[in-house]
């Protein structure tokens, strides 16, 4: 299928009622993980990189290693960028191929966010690409962004339809309770909030910081419109643990091939049961 947007992905599901994960990758072995399995499970896929994993691991190299993905495996395949604030950085990775952006001007003012988002709009749109923008505001760590609990805005249902009409996204990142990391607290989403937002706009609506949130309550987000849920500490913890688990085991293990083989495999085992809470397995 080759490298896609987000359009048709998640307008899919939009319209028969499930989310598209949207899964934070590292490097090599964390793609595999997560388009092996999308691919065994016929489930689109998101595989999401914040700035600090480009500069890791190279936008060139998750590019070619996406494209190898797309041609191996019969799914819809996205790469998104995930949480950017330079606008200059999404045009530069647009440029290299990537085909879906998200730009958090959410810090700015209002009035700031929108014209900021407006600029990306008017170059993704150009190559095809789609953009996604955040109103409100989450807690918690995403990469190097650090949001207090103080500083938490959720979204304002009858500003979110003026921001979607002014900027021309494509998909709109909503602030209804959930935090980036792993919740603190009992987690309560306030859905009456996200039945106002669905009401006020059309385009899909994407949940951020879905880590360690209970899946009846995912599973009820979407039901009331999510349509793209984001997922990375979740994915990063039985990766790391399996590593972990591995050395003190096999202290002298030094066989990437050994030492990583429980890990992927340990990270696909939460991807499969995220693609099921969210519905999108058997959809392509």
């Amino acid at each position: 299928m080759g490298i896609l947007s987000t359009r048709e992905i998640l307008k899919k599901a939009q319209n028969e009622g499930y989310a598209v994960p949207a899964f934070n990758i590292h490097n090599l072995e964390t793609l595999q993980a997560v388009v092996e399995t999308a691919g065994e499970l016929k489930s689109p896929v998101i595989l999401a990189g914040t700035p600090s994993t480009l500069v890791y691991a190279g936008g060139d190299y998750i590019v070619s290693m996406a494209e190898v993905a797309s041609k191996k495996y019969d799914i819809p395949i996205a790469i998104h960028l995930d949480h950017y604030e330079d606008v200059s950085e999404i045009k530069n990775y647009i440029d290299l191929g990537f085909k879906s952006a998200m730009i958090d001007a959410s810090h700015l003012s209002y009035e700031d966010n929108i014209e900021t988002v407006k600029e990306v709009v008017e170059y993704a749109h150009r190559f095809d690409a789609t953009v996604e923008a955040e109103l409100g505001r989450l807690c918690g760590q995403e990469d190097d962004l650090i949001v207090d609990e103080k500083d938490t805005v959720y979204t304002n249902p009858k500003q979110a339809k003026d921001f979607v009409d002014r900027t021309g996204i494509d998909s709109l990142a909503i602030s209804i309770g959930t935090s980036h990391g792993l919740y603190k607290g009992e987690a309560k989403l306030d859905f009456d909030r996200l039945v106002e937002i669905k009401k006020s706009v059309d385009v899909p609506l994407v949940l951020h910081g879905a880590s360690d949130i209970p899946d009846e309550l995912v599973k009820k987000s979407i039901s009331l419109g999510i349509c793209k849920v984001n997922i990375a500490t979740d994915l990063k913890i039985p990766f790391s643990d399996s590593l972990k688990e591995y050395f003190i085991e096999n202290p002298q293990a030094n066989d990437p091939r050994k030492y990583m083989a429980p890990a992927k495999n340990s990270m696909k085992k939460i991807v499969a049961h995220k693609i099921y809470v969210c519905g999108s397995n058997n959809r392509y």
